[in-house]
């Protein structure tokens, strides 16, 4: 009995890693940098999230199908500065704008899931290749010149609602509950579970894969250009490096949110939320803790692949812990069976 007490309390402290790294992460920076415990500072910390963790729930679609989106980045500066420039040159109105920057997000992961489920590459090598095709594309028309956004857009920023939650907080908290009601409550959302479990043998289930995975991918495509758009409604402009290297904070915050890279497991509310914000608390935590800049890049590649070999290893001390636990219940089943 003791032996199963154990193993279920690993087991519910393997299921729940990324709250513990939260406070665990939390409660190290509050005390190494006591104003790091403010409230305005968490505020901040979240508010600055919001547009990583928009771009991470999308991630997180397509990794529960064992896929990967390494074009993000790239889709979040096409995006935003395709609205930028619609508005800057041809006066558009920004909700035109906002709404043509959707729409480039969605037919850039539509290219994605074209190359992906019509002419079977694998997804890393197709996103790779979107990842340089689409900044390339992207430098070529702006000729590497930084677009800025109008005033009306730039509002976002310094908008509450109700006077209490910034406006960016409240586009993240409305696209991680409707993500996570899709996920969850519609038929679809069961179905990219079942993909990212068995792809085979989802299809013997009668499940269209294909759709799945196009669906998935242009949901990404959606979230990266929305969280492009909210990441310049904070900055004000549209720089020719605007984002590079975000993928990688995307992708760490959806495994550090529980999500596995291998498909099939993984949640938006709150896995990938708290992923988000715990990737920003760490970044605003090594400035407010005075860390050498140059050691926090460093730093941050370091929890990148934190957070993978945290995937495998509790990918695999679940599978042990899960075997272990059947093979108990099975012995106390067949001694009550046999008393």
């Amino acid at each position: 009995m003791k032996t199963s007490g154990n193993n279920k309390f690993v087991l519910f402290a393997l299921q729940n890693t990324t709250i513990n790294l939260f406070i665990l992460v939390f409660v190290i920076f509050g005390v190494l940098a006591p104003r790091f415990f403010s409230m305005q500072s968490f505020e901040n910390i979240v508010k600055q999230a919001s547009f990583i963790g928009i771009v991470a729930v999308g991630i997180t679609f397509v990794l529960l199908t064992a896929g990967i989106d390494l074009s993000v980045g790239s889709n979040m500066y096409i995006s935003a500065l395709t609205a930028g420039m619609l508005m800057k040159n041809f006066h558009l109105h920004p909700v035109l704008a906002f709404l043509a920057c959707l729409a480039v997000g969605m037919l850039f992961g539509g290219i994605n899931a074209f190359f992906i489920t019509k002419l079977k590459i694998i997804p890393f090598v197709v996103t790779l290749a979107t990842l340089t095709a689409g900044r390339g594309i992207s430098l070529f028309f702006s000729q590497s010149v930084t677009v800025p956004y109008p005033p009306e857009v730039l509002k976002l920023r310094t908008t509450d609602l109700f006077g209490l939650i910034p406006l960016p907080i409240v586009v993240f908290l409305v696209v991680v509950v409707l993500a996570h009601i899709f996920l969850n409550m519609t038929p679809l959302g069961r179905q990219i579970y079942a993909v990212g479990n068995d792809v085979e043998a989802a299809k013997k289930a009668g499940i269209n894969t294909d759709r799945v995975l196009a669906t998935v991918y242009i949901i990404c495509g959606l979230l990266a250009a929305l969280g492009g758009y909210v990441s310049v409604g904070q900055m004000g402009i549209v720089t020719p490096a605007f984002g590079e290297g975000k993928e990688f904070d995307a992708i760490a915050a959806a495994v550090l949110g529980g999500t596995s890279l291998f498909g099939g497991v993984g949640s938006v509310l709150p896995g990938t939320m708290i992923g988000a914000v715990l990737i920003q608390m760490i970044q605003a935590g090594l400035i407010f803790a005075k860390v050498d800049l140059y050691l926090q890049p460093l730093i941050t590649a370091g929890i990148i692949f934190f957070a993978v070999f945290l995937d495998a290893v509790r990918n695999t001390q679940l599978a042990k812990l899960r075997r272990r636990n059947i093979r108990t219940e099975r012995v106390a089943a067949a001694e009550g069976a046999g008393g």
